[in-house]
């Protein structure tokens, strides 16, 4: 069963460990509370953390939809998680009330949806790229709802610009056109999650793909083109192709946590001006020789995308300087924990051998 959803002989090897642990393993499919839906070797099974688990795991290591877990034998259709093996890819986001969510992990393709209406954001989309690069994955756009739209072909264009090298494929779910472009990166076995702001079309797409309704879909706004959340909660589902597509909610927030390179890859042909100035240490704000402010009076760079990179790089660095405070304090929260867990059972111990 579980080698139908992803799993592989270089995942075996990885687990033998764990196997010598006599556990089994398991792909996380959904998430509700402190309740996991898994697929194991044997069907579909529901997980609850050890109690070790749970209290050593730190932020972002708590299981998400996508990720590869060592369990016990289930008894009575409940099996216990022991483990989370390491990731190949995680797509995360700095969460609204602080700290790290990871969305989805385990991702080969991350599918950035947005749609051809009125809140087709090129700004929004640049943050899911820096976003699904810093992941691992390989980030394909996906322009939905063509159908809607004035002039798809130039939209398109508009934001192929800003993609940076990414594929940006332009469909419309309702009519099926454009649908058979996304073969190319959906293969059987391989695992994709749709990605995007509430209505921009993910469940309406991942319907379209599995040629049949798996999750609800709903209108959206007149007065601004935005969509009402329709999904509820992150879910993986195998399609009669094999493909393994995970749905997300609508994101009204991302804020970003990548790494410069996550930036620079997103933002090439930024970077590339600012090492064509004629300073190493150019601010540019009004030097001679600097190649930003020429490509700005020039028209090459628009003051919008100039504007965007300044404002993610500022985000990445603030997020850095808080990361690395707060990655502190949770180390030592964590080992106040590890070492409160041991004094316990040295004194449960201390206790048996005194009766």
């Amino acid at each position: 069963m579980i080698e139908s959803y992803g799993w592989s002989a270089a995942l075996q090897d990885a687990f033998a460990p764990y196997a010598a642990q006599k556990l089994s393993p398991a792909r996380v499919i959904a998430h509700h509370r402190g309740l996991w839906r898994l697929i194991a070797a044997d069907g579909e099974v529901a997980g609850r953390l050890s109690g070790r688990f749970a209290s050593e795991a730190g932020p972002g290591e708590h299981p998400v939809v996508g990720d590869w877990l060592a369990i016990g034998a289930p008894a009575a259709g409940e099996a216990i998680i022991h483990a989370l093996m390491p990731r190949a890819s995680a797509f995360k986001r700095r969460a609204p009330a602080g700290g790290v969510q990871v969305v989805a992990a385990n991702v080969d393709v991350a599918l950035l949806v947005a749609a051809l209406n009125k809140d087709l954001n090129p700004r929004r989309l640049e943050r899911y790229l820096v976003a699904a690069r810093d992941s691992g994955a390989k980030p394909v756009i996906v322009l939905t709802k063509t159908d809607l739209s004035a002039d798809a072909q130039a939209e398109a264009a508009a934001i192929e610009a800003i993609a940076a090298g990414a594929p940006v494929v332009a469909l419309s779910a309702r009519t099926g056109a454009g649908l058979g472009a996304l073969d190319a990166w959906l293969k059987p076995g391989v695992t994709a999650a749709l990605l995007g702001s509430s209505g921009a079309g993910k469940s309406t797409l991942l319907n379209a793909l599995a040629g049949s309704a798996l999750m609800d879909t709903g209108a959206i706004r007149d007065s601004d083109d935005r969509g009402r959340h329709t999904t509820t909660h992150r879910e993986l589902f195998r399609l009669p192709s094999g493909v393994l597509m995970i749905d997300t909610p609508g994101m009204r927030e991302l804020g970003l946590l990548a790494d410069d390179d996550a930036l620079a890859a997103s933002f090439d042909d930024v970077v590339a001006l600012t090492g064509a100035c004629r300073f190493n240490n150019c601010s540019h704000a009004n030097e001679p020789g600097c190649a930003v402010l020429a490509a700005l009076e020039g028209g090459a760079l628009s003051n919008e995308r100039w504007q965007a990179y300044l404002k993610l790089q500022r985000e990445l660095a603030f997020a850095a300087r808080k990361e690395s405070v707060s990655a502190e304090a949770a180390h030592r929260t964590r080992w106040k924990k590890i070492h409160k867990a041991q004094r316990a059972r040295y004194q449960h111990r201390a206790r048996e051998e005194e009766g």
